[in-house]
C-alpha cells in the first residue's frame, strides 16, 4: 500500500506573507540604525561546548581531506570575529540548527536574528528590543512596555526559593513538594532548570513581555558575571519572554580569552563525564576575544516573534515544512 504523502506547507499563505513583511521591517529597523547587515558560514570546523545543546555535524571536503564541521547553533561565534575586526554594530537573519529538538516550541531547523551592540549596556539593549517589539507586534499589542524581573525573584514569587542560594537538599524538596518528583542525582542546575520549566517560565509575560535578568552565574555562558544588589554573584545576561515563550537571550559579552577557554574546558569535561561528544574548540573565536570592544550581543528567534505576532500556539504553523515532512 503507497503512503500518502502530503506535500503542502504547514504554514498557510498569510503566515508566510507576514514572515516576509517581518524580514522588512527588522531590515528597514536597522538600517536606519546604521546596523549593518552581514552574513557569515554556516559551517563551521567548531562547534558549541554547552552541554545542553547538540550540534549537527557534517562531512565535507577541505583541500581534499574529509573533515567533520558542524551546522551552527548560532552565528555568534563568526560575527564576534568581525567585531573583533572593526565592524561596528551588526546583525543577521539566518538559519541555525540544533540536533533533535523537536515540538511545539522547537524545530532542528530555525531562524535566528542574532546582532551585536558595541560600546551598548544591556539596559540599552533592553530599550532597542523594545523598539523592535513595537515594530513587529504593532499590529497585535500596540506599543509593549516590558518589565524587568530578576531569575531571582521571579523563582522567589512563585516558590518562595531563592535558586542563588538554595541547596540541593532545598531544591529536591522544592521539587517534591511541587509533584516534580524525578531523581537527577546531584545535578543542582538539573533541578534549578527543572522548577524554572515547570513553574516560573510558564507564568512569564502575560500583562506584558518581560525581560528576565541576573541568572545564576553558573549559566553565563558566554556572557560576563557581576555581583547584584544583594551581593550574590549572577551572570550579566536577560531573556525575553512574552505569553510564557523566551523569544530572545543577551549577553553583556565575555570578552577575556582566558576565562571563556576555562568555561569552554570545562564543558567538554562534563561533556566526556556525561558519555557526549567532546567538541573541538573556537580557537579563532579566542584569538579574535583581545580585539573586541565591549559589547552586548542578543539573539532572537523570529519564527517565535512570528507565533506571538500572529497568534500562532505551534511552531509549525509559522514555518513552510518542519523536520518530519522536509
Amino acid at each position: 500500500m503507497n503512503q500518502t504523502v502530503t506535500y503542502q506547507p504547514t504554514c498557510d499563505l498569510k503566515v508566510m506573507q507576514a514572515r516576509a513583511k517581518m524580514y522588512a521591517q527588522i531590515r528597514q529597523f536597522f538600517a536606519e540604525r546604521d546596523v549593518l547587515e552581514v552574513e557569515t558560514p554556516i559551517l563551521s570546523q567548531a562547534g558549541v561546548t554547552d552541554v545542553h545543546l547538540a550540534s549537527i555535524q557534517a562531512q565535507r571536503h577541505v583541500g581534499g581531506k574529509q573533515q567533520t564541521h558542524y551546522l551552527q547553533t548560532s552565528p555568534e561565534f563568526a560575527m564576534k570575529r568581525l567585531l573583533a575586526s572593526g565592524s561596528g554594530p551588526i546583525y543577521q537573519i539566518c538559519k541555525v540548527f540544533r540536533d533533535d529538538e523537536h515540538g511545539r516550541k522547537h524545530n532542528s531547523e530555525f531562524t535566528m536574528l542574532e546582532w551585536y551592540r558595541p560600546g551598548f549596556s544591556l539596559k540599552e539593549l533592553m530599550f532597542e528590543v523594545t523598539d523592535l517589539l513595537n515594530v513587529t507586534l504593532k499590529n497585535r499589542f500596540g506599543e509593549v512596555r516590558p518589565t524587568i524581573l530578576s531569575y531571582k525573584h521571579a523563582f522567589m514569587e512563585r516558590l518562595d526559593l531563592n535558586p542563588l542560594q538554595a541547596s540541593l537538599k532545598e531544591l529536591k524538596d522544592c521539587c517534591n513538594r511541587v509533584g516534580l518528583n524525578l531523581d537527577l542525582g546531584d545535578d543542582r542546575l538539573g533541578y534549578i532548570d527543572l522548577l524554572f520549566s515547570h513553574f516560573v517560565e510558564p507564568s512569564l509575560g502575560f500583562d506584558t513581555p518581560v525581560f528576565l535578568t541576573d541568572f545564576p552565574a553558573e549559566l553565563a555562558s558566554l556572557a560576563k558575571t557581576r555581583i547584584d544588589e544583594d551581593g550574590e554573584l549572577v551572570a550579566a545576561r536577560f531573556e525575553l519572554y512574552i505569553e510564557g515563550l523566551e523569544l530572545a537571550n543577551a549577553y553583556d559579552e565575555l570578552i577575556d580569552a582566558d576565562v571563556l577557554r576555562g568555561r569552554f574546558e570545562a564543558d567538554n569535561a562534563e561533556r566526556a563525564k556525561l558519555g557526549l561528544h567532546v567538541m573541538p574548540i573556537d580557537e579563532y573565536l579566542l584569538a579574535a576575544l583581545p580585539h573586541m570592544r565591549e559589547c552586548s550581543g542578543i539573539a532572537l528567534g523570529i519564527d517565535r516573534l512570528l507565533m506571538v505576532a500572529t497568534e500562532q500556539m505551534k511552531l509549525e504553523k509559522v514555518i513552510t515544512f518542519p523536520a518530519d515532512v522536509s
